[in-house]
């Protein structure tokens, strides 16, 4: 998947053990393990809120965008011909 979650890396940063992140955003802590695993298929703006709040970062900071190796650069479209 080209979404990268980088949710160990904050928590790391801020020495936040998973259960007592999982208390403070009110999910599971085998939803974070999810979340931080990449599993996650959608999240929540209230979690991505919850997850910003307790971890004081932006939503950037959690997750990133990198292109599929192998895949084509850009798609060329021609309009109008």
């Amino acid at each position: 998947m080209p979404i990268v979650i980088n949710l160990d890396v904050e928590l790391a940063k801020k020495k936040m053990s998973v259960a007592d992140f999982a208390a403070a955003i009110d999910i599971t802590p085998a939803n974070v393990s999810v979340l931080k695993n990449g599993r996650a298929k959608a999240v929540r703006f209230s979690t991505l809120d919850a997850i910003c709040r307790v971890l004081e970062c932006q939503p950037g900071d959690i997750f990133m965008w990198v292109p599929e190796q192998g895949a084509s650069a850009a798609a060329t479209v021609s309009v109008g011909e």
